[in-house]
């Protein structure tokens, strides 16, 4: 599985093969990227409306 997706910054080298920890690292930052640039499920998004909207109501009334 290859989750390379330029993850590496310009002039980094590719982690050697004997270097198994930089492969690691290297993977899962370009895994934590990937997953980055995901969009948020819109039933999620509703969700956090939904909170936002209870937490509004639950607040007191605070003059600006």
């Amino acid at each position: 599985m290859n989750y390379n997706n330029g993850a590496r910054h310009e002039g980094e080298q590719p982690p050697r093969p004997d270097n198994t920890h930089a492969q690691i690292a290297s993977k899962l930052r370009a895994l934590y990227l990937s997953v980055q640039e995901e969009a948020i499920p819109d039933r999620f998004l509703d969700l956090l409306e939904k909170l936002d909207a209870v937490e509004r109501r639950s607040l007191p009334d605070v003059a600006e």
